[in-house]
C-alpha cells in the first residue's frame, strides 16, 4: 500500500490541485465582495470597476518577472511566500474602507496570486506527461472554478459581519500554507539551447509564434470571469434585480464550468482543443446574445448562466492544454507567462468595460459585449494554422 510523501506524484499534484482552489477562492471572493461593499459606500459602477481591475493589474506586473525566480529557486518558494502574502493582505482589508487602500490591497493580492497560480500551473505542465496532460490539466481547471463558484457565497457573511469573509479565507490560507511545507521543492526544465540562447525577447517571440491563438481563450475567460463577478453585481442592481438572486447566478457561471471542465477536456483530446474551442464559443455567444430578451425570468436566466458556464468555463484550461500541445517543453515557463498575461488583460478590460457599458448603454450591455468578443475569438480561431507541431 503506498501512502502519500512529500515526494510522491501523487502527493504533489494533490497539493498543487489544493493551491489552485485557494487562489481561485480568493479571487472569486473578492470580486462580487468588493464590488458590493463599493456599491454600497455610493461609488460609481465606472470607479467600482477601475477598483476591480488593480487585482489583474498585480498579475500584470508580476507575470513577466515571475519566470526568473521559478527557474532559480524552484516552485515551493515562489508558492509559499505568494500564500504568506496572500494571508496578510486579506487581513488588512477590514482596517480600513478606503478607496486607494483597497485598490493598492488589490494590486498585492495579484501579485501574490499569480504568484501561486503561475508556479502550480508551470508545475503540473511540466511535469504531466502527453498521455495524461489533458486530464490533469482538466482538473487544475476544475480545482480553480471550483474555488472561483465558492467565493462569492462568502458575500452572504456580510450580513453577519463585514471582517468575516476575509478572516476566513486568510485562515483557509494558512492552513493549506502549513501542509504545503511537507512538498519537496522541483524546478523547471532549464534545456540550455532553448531557455538561455533564445533569450527573454527570443523566447516571447517563440512562444507567439508558435501558439498565438491559444492565448486568446484565456483572455476571453479572463473577461467574462471579472465582468461577471466583477460589474454583473452593479449591473443587477441597476437592472432591479435582488442582490439575493446574486448568490444563485454568480455560482451558476462557475459551477456549469466545474461540472463540464474534465468532460471538455477529454473530449479536446479526442476531437481537438482548437475544434472544441470554436464550436464552445459559437454557442456561448448565441446564448449570451440572447440572454436580455428573457433577463428578468430568473429562473431561466440562472439556467443560461449555467449552461453558458458549462460551456465557458474551460476556456482558461483549454486554451493551456492547446498552448501546452503547440510549444516544447522548455518554452512551457515562458507560455504559462503569456497565459497569465492574456488572463490578466482580459480581466483588467472586462471590469472597466463593464463599468462603462453599464453607465452609457445599460441594458444587455455586458451580455452583448461577451458575445462580441466570442464572435472575435472565432474569427481568430478559423485564421491560426499551427506552426511547431501541426496539430489540427
Amino acid at each position: 500500500m503506498t501512502t502519500l510523501q512529500s515526494n510522491s506524484p501523487t502527493f504533489r499534484f494533490t497539493m498543487l490541485v489544493i493551491m489552485v482552489f485557494i487562489a481561485g477562492f480568493v479571487q472569486g471572493m473578492l470580486l462580487p465582495l468588493l464590488a458590493i461593499l463599493l456599491e454600497q459606500a455610493g461609488y460609481s459602477s465606472a470607479s467600482n470597476g477601475f477598483n476591480a481591475i488593480a487585482l489583474y493589474i498585480g498579475i500584470l506586473i508580476a507575470s513577466p518577472f515571475i519566470e526568473h525566480p521559478v527557474r532559480k529557486y524552484g516552485y515551493k518558494p515562489v508558492i509559499s511566500i505568494g500564500l504568506i502574502a496572500v494571508i496578510i493582505t486579506l487581513l488588512l482589508f477590514p482596517l480600513w474602507q478606503s478607496f486607494w487602500f483597497w485598490f493598492i490591497l488589490r494590486l498585492i493580492i495579484g501579485i501574490a496570486d499569480n504568484m501561486v497560480h503561475f508556479s502550480t500551473q508551470v508545475w503540473i505542465t511540466s511535469t504531466s506527461s502527453k498521455a495524461v496532460r489533458g486530464r490533469n490539466i482538466a482538473i487544475y481547471g476544475l480545482a480553480f472554478s471550483a474555488g472561483f463558484a465558492g467565493g462569492p457565497l462568502m458575500s452572504n457573511l456580510l450580513a453577519i459581519d463585514e471582517r468575516l469573509p476575509f478572516v476566513i479565507a486568510a485562515l483557509f490560507c494558512a492552513m493549506i500554507w502549513v501542509i504545503m511545507l511537507k512538498l519537496r521543492n522541483e524546478w523547471p526544465d532549464n534545456t540550455v539551447e532553448t531557455v538561455q540562447q533564445s533569450g527573454v525577447l527570443g523566447r516571447y517571440f517563440l512562444v507567439i509564434k508558435y501558439g498565438w491563438f491559444a492565448f486568446l481563450p484565456p483572455l476571453t475567460f479572463g473577461f467574462m470571469e471579472a465582468t461577471i463577478h466583477g460589474s454583473y453585481p452593479i449591473y443587477a442592481m441597476r437592472m432591479g434585480i435582488d442582490i439575493e438572486w446574486l448568490s444563485f447566478i454568480l455560482p451558476a457561471f462557475v459551477v456549469g464550468g466545474v461540472i463540464t471542465q474534465i468532460p471538455l477536456g477529454l473530449l479536446s483530446d479526442r476531437a481537438g482543443r482548437k475544434r472544441v474551442l470554436l464550436l464552445l464559443a459559437t454557442v456561448g455567444a448565441l446564448i449570451f446574445l440572447a440572454i436580455p430578451q428573457f433577463e428578468h425570468h430568473i429562473p431561466l436566466l440562472i439556467a443560461a448562466f449555467l449552461v453558458a458556464g458549462g460551456l465557458l468555463g474551460s476556456f482558461y484550461s483549454l486554451g493551456l492544454m492547446y498552448m501546452a500541445d503547440l510549444l516544447p517543453r522548455q518554452l512551457l515557463p515562458t507560455g504559462n507567462v503569456l497565459i497569465a498575461i492574456s488572463f490578466s488583460l482580459g480581466s483588467m478590460l472586462g471590469p472597466v468595460t463593464g463599468g462603462i457599458l453599464i453607465e452609457w448603454v445599460g441594458q444587455g450591455s455586458l451580455y452583448y459585449a461577451i458575445g462580441s468578443l466570442l464572435i472575435v475569438l472565432i474569427v481568430a480561431g478559423l485564421i491560426f494554422r499551427p506552426v511547431y507541431l501541426g496539430e489540427e
